[in-house]
């Protein structure tokens, strides 16, 4: 997949399906977006996912959202800083400059909420009439519903901030995960505690409450289940905010290695213990937990 962020000009790309957003969390409502035009390869067209992109912490990061996207089949991702001159253009230039002009689209797909342009004039009925002009189709999906309310990132955020992460992964239609590379810990859990491998999460990488978590890692094609603490270690260390998790049936020598850690359910709040006893003590209560969860039924 070629991987293009925007910072002057645009590529030159021709007869594309392209399809439009912030895409900061490749939700269900998205995945049905990149459907569609993965669906558009068939008759020739490249895959294009225009992504806008801002300061605020992600769902999912770029690089996450690019292996994502990778694995899934799709051609092209682009992303565009949300500057002030593209919050200021008028969406008809957007649509006959970039879109049409720079992206070379013939199809696009957006959602029914999806706004761009000054004053968020640009509408998907606009694209759709402007399509008809510069030839190009459109598709405008509705929003898909959880219940009676829509799939959006500020739902999966709201779920993400209160640890509910069942509900967030079933709205992702995949489980919520960080990944990165296995770094050196302070070495103390291999000695006194459980050993772990330890990640350092991107600053941009938006977390559930700091706590523990029933967790899988994928590592070099490789399933292991585990249990995860993400925060501080207030009782043994608290300098910085990490990643810690216990793998079960894996002794291995990681550090190294990438490793996509999947959230699957949040077993309780990060606390300080009165010391390494105390801890050592509520660890094996977690972990008991953990393997209880793991060994149910639905979990196959």
């Amino acid at each position: 997949m070629e991987y293009i962020r925007i910072q002057d000009n645009f590529p030159n790309l021709s007869d594309t399906a392209v399809t439009l957003g912030k895409f900061d969390g490749l939700h269900r409502g998205h995945r049905r977006l990149v459907k569609d035009i993965l669906e558009k390869k068939q008759d020739g067209m490249t895959a294009v996912l225009f992504a806008f992109t801002t300061e605020d912490k992600m769902i999912f990061t770029s690089e996450e959202r690019k292996d994502i996207l990778e694995e899934m089949g799709m051609d092209v991702l682009i992303e565009c800083p949300l500057t002030e001159e593209f919050r200021r253009m008028k969406p008809d230039v957007f649509i006959r400059e970039i879109l049409t002009g720079d992206l070379g689209a013939s199809h696009v797909a957006v959602g029914e909420d999806f706004r761009f342009g000054h004053d968020r004039k640009g509408t998907p009925s606009l694209l759709a009439s402007l399509g008809e002009k510069y030839g190009f189709s459109t598709t405008i999906f509705p929003k898909e519903m959880d219940g009676h309310r829509k799939i959006s990132s500020t739902f999966i955020r709201e779920e993400l901030r209160h640890g509910n992460m069942e509900h967030v992964n079933s709205l992702l239609g995949e489980p919520f995960f960080l990944q990165g590379e296995i770094v050196h810990g302070a070495g103390l859990g291999g000695k006194r505690l459980l050993p772990t491998i330890n990640q350092i999460p991107e600053d941009s990488k938006l977390l559930p409450p700091n706590g523990v978590y029933v967790s899988r890692a994928l590592l070099d094609g490789r399933t292991f289940y585990g249990m995860t603490n993400i925060g501080y270690k207030p009782t043994v260390d608290g300098s910085f905010l990490g990643v810690e998790t216990h793998l079960f049936d894996c002794s291995e020598d990681l550090y190294g290695s990438p490793c996509r850690l999947s959230l699957l359910h949040y077993l309780r709040p990060e606390k300080k213990f009165a010391g390494i006893d105390a801890l050592r003590d509520q660890l094996n209560k977690d972990y008991s937990q953990v393997q209880d969860f793991i060994k149910n039924p639905l979990m196959d």
